[in-house]
């Protein structure tokens, strides 16, 4: 059985793909790297339509990705939300946080 993973890759100028399974297996150590990948654009723009899997762990590291790019200035805008993170925001009660950033 082949072990998940997690890519993050750069489209074009400020926008960028999230693909793979993004869940307790793979965020933890993808979080670590944060620093190769975190975006520095003033303007983010999340395709997440790759994903295959999302679970809370992944949704606490979307939440993180937002507050750290809003710290810095940054606008987040996720794209092609899939139905099982809207859901999981939801069940969180956090939907409201990243509701401005969903396209």
């Amino acid at each position: 059985m082949t072990k998940p993973k997690i890519e993050w890759l750069v489209q074009e100028n400020g926008f960028y793909c999230l693909s793979g399974e993004l869940e307790r297996d793979t965020v933890p150590a993808f979080w670590q790297q944060r620093h190769k990948w975190m975006p520095q654009d003033a303007r983010v723009k999340l395709d997440l339509s790759a994903l295959t899997r999302v679970d809370s762990a992944g949704m606490v590291m979307l939440l993180h990705v937002y507050q750290q790019l809003s710290s810095n200035g940054s606008e987040l805008s996720l794209l092609n939300v899939p139905e099982q993170l809207i859901t999981l925001l939801r069940l969180s009660h956090v939907e409201s946080m990243l509701a401005a950033c969903i396209d």
